[in-house]
């Protein structure tokens, strides 16, 4: 691959009304250039990689045909869109994708019009472009709509929802599956793209529809040429369930292939009604590295794209709190034959690749549908098993009423390990663990813990696991303090908090990745710092204790506020009928972009600093006097 920079097509391309003027000709050599300058930039600032290569004929293809911003694209989860961002407007930034002040990760509609809706979970792409079918048809609008799926995010059951709907109303919208799994050999290649080509032209749909008005009036020849169609259809492509829920089904194939996917992209836009186009691309697709492990390059840091591997970092003694996690449930599915692990096709990022290597037939992967994921464990802890679900804090947001309904009503005994809880950094606001303080505290039956470390996240996770009802145990992204882990696993006594450092006048209640700190800037000023351990059930007794012994009360939290633990002291304390000055420290009430956690934790005024400054800001006065005491 050429990284001179030199792009002589690429670089006379600002915003897709300057590719729509190129010759088709001049598509292919384009996409090779695209792909060139993803591979660098990438190579620079790391991101979202694999995914990406597979879609660069498809971006080229989308906003060749679509008259974008008008017509619309909406992509699904948004790995995919970075050939995107490089084509409107955004491919002198590219370098600082994911960085603090940056563009982001995702497809945003804050940082472009080209970006039709904001997007970071899945399988939410077909309705959001029925919702604007819907709306743009009620004002006489004649845009287009196109959803691009992949064949992972498809699998969530809001795409069906969506389908289903879009079929009843016979809605203008284009779905183009992104199939990265499927191969088509050449003999079925060119055959697949000869039937695309003549299902998607406009003979083959005016003969179509003539025939249904001719032949309907004919109950029994309609109904067998109808049959005829499908079966026909059956046996050539995998399309029968999606003419079922009322599209017209166009497919497989090659979407690298630009000498078919324009005509057909074509074809479909003159096309009314729901239209799904089937495409099969290589995920990774001109990187050798990339297309002989995708998996690896999904994700990557910066990387040298003349070696033929991704670099190493440096080996580290300290586990992250996910190591923790994976060695914890092999440690204890060895222990106990009912465990039972869960994930919502995050198998890689919540730690459960050893497991399901060890214990194959205790472990479920349900693709990417969490409420499956949790009314699946609830239904496994009804005969007895003791499932443990693996989850980031945001997409357990996604099965929030099974939470409610299907196991905490019913208190299963369900442990749900939440990772990424609290700010993630690079991946933004639609990855961060915000809130899971405040939605599950509020649910009866629940015990919610925070560890301060990577020994106290072993033991909550065993006090979890052998707690009767369902619990869960939220660490964020990364590594930890650096607090060695014990081999014995010990419960811990639910709703009980403990003291890290005795201090005097005030007292700072911290929870889980903010004990850390907190100790740090109460070292500034002689104050006491409690690791409160538990959301819930609250130790009202260490609350109580703490406000008799002290004059002020900080607590410290990575959560939002609003219904948080902070919330959850006012309120002990005013059950008490205790009044006194306290502290609330948190997320603010703003969805924080992204930047590494430690630039956002600065950001938001919770790195040990600025605990320590907005408690003085808090306190002047008795800020100087506890200066004096540790002077």
């Amino acid at each position: 691959m050429n990284y001179s920079g030199h792009y002589p097509i690429l670089d006379t391309i600002d915003l897709p009304a300057d590719l729509r003027k190129l010759k088709k000709s001049q598509l292919k050599p384009l996409a090779k250039e695209l792909r060139d300058y993803l591979t660098h930039t990438v190579s620079v600032s790391g991101g979202h990689f694999a995914a990406g290569l597979g879609t660069v004929e498809l971006t080229v293809a989308l906003h060749y045909v679509f008259n974008t911003p008008e017509d619309q694209l909406v992509w699904d989860v948004g790995h995919q869109a970075y050939p995107h961002k490089i084509l409107t407007g955004r491919k002198g930034r590219m370098t600082t994708i994911r960085t603090f002040g940056g563009i982001a990760a995702f497809p945003s509609r804050s940082e472009s019009e080209y970006d039709a809706f904001g997007v970071g979970h899945s399988s939410t792409s077909i309705s959001a472009a029925l919702g604007m079918a819907i709306a743009a048809a009620l004002k006489g609008e004649h845009k287009q709509m196109v959803a691009i799926i992949g064949d992972g995010s498809i699998t969530g059951g809001m795409a069906y929802e969506a389908m289903n709907h879009a079929g009843a109303l016979d809605a203008n919208v284009l779905v183009i599956l992104n199939d990265n799994e499927m191969s088509i050999s050449p003999n079925v290649g060119a055959m697949s793209n000869y039937l695309s080509k003549m299902l998607s032209s406009r003979l083959y749909a005016s003969v179509r529809e003539e025939s249904k008005k001719v032949l309907s009036n004919i109950p029994s020849a309609w109904e067998l040429a109808r049959r005829t169609e499908e079966h026909l259809k059956g046996m050539v492509v995998p399309g029968t369930l999606f003419e079922e829920l009322g599209f017209n089904y166009i497919g497989p194939i090659d979407g690298h292939d630009l000498d078919v996917l324009v005509p057909t992209l074509e074809n479909l836009k003159a096309m009314p009604g729901p239209r799904l186009l089937h495409i099969v691309t290589k995920k990774g697709k001109g990187y050798a590295p990339a297309e002989k492990d995708p998996l690896a390059y999904h994700g990557v840091p910066a990387f040298d794209p003349r070696q033929d591997s991704l670099p190493k970092s440096a080996p580290s003694p300290h586990p992250t709190y996910t190591e923790v996690f994976g060695r914890w449930l092999c440690d204890m599915a060895e222990q106990d034959e009912r465990l039972l692990g869960i994930t919502p096709a995050m198998r890689e990022g919540s730690g459960l690749v050893k497991f399901s290597e060890r214990f194959p037939d205790r472990y479920f992967d349900v693709a990417i549908a969490e409420q499956h994921a949790v009314t699946l464990a609830a239904g496994q802890a009804c005969q007895g098993a003791k499932p443990v679900v693996a989850i980031y804090s945001t997409f357990l947001q996604r099965a929030y009423d099974q939470l409610i309904h299907d196991v905490a009503i019913q208190n299963l005994d369900v442990l749900f390990a939440l990772d990424r809880a609290g700010l993630v950094g690079p991946d933004g606001p639609t990855h961060a663990g915000s809130f899971d303080f405040s939605y599950l505290s509020c649910v009866p039956n629940l015990v919610v813990m925070a560890p301060a470390d990577e020994n106290e996240c072993r033991q909550m996770l065993y006090t979890g696991f052998r707690h009767d009802g369902p619990a869960a145990v939220r660490y964020p992204r990364g590594k930890g303090p650096g607090v060695a882990v014990e081999q014995t696993m010990t419960a811990l006594p639910i709703g009980q908090g403990e003291i890290r450092r005795q201090g005097s006048k005030i007292a700072i209640l911290a929870w889980g990745s903010l004990v850390a700190p907190a100790l740090q800037a109460a070292e500034r000023f002689g104050a006491t710092v409690a690791n409160m351990r538990f959301v819930k059930p609250l130790d009202a007794a260490l609350i109580r204790e703490l406000a008799d012994s002290h004059e002020i009360l900080v607590t410290v939290e990575e959560n939002v506020l609003a219904g948080g633990a902070g919330s959850a002291v006012n309120q002990c304390l005013q059950a008490q009928r205790i009044l006194m000055p306290v502290l609330n420290l948190g997320l603010p009430d703003a969805f924080v972009e992204q930047g590494t956690r430690e630039e956002l934790l600065a950001l938001c005024g919770l790195d040990a600093q600025g605990i320590a400054d907005r408690i003085e800001a808090f306190c002047p006065e008795l800020f100087r006097k506890e200066l004096d005491v540790a002077v």
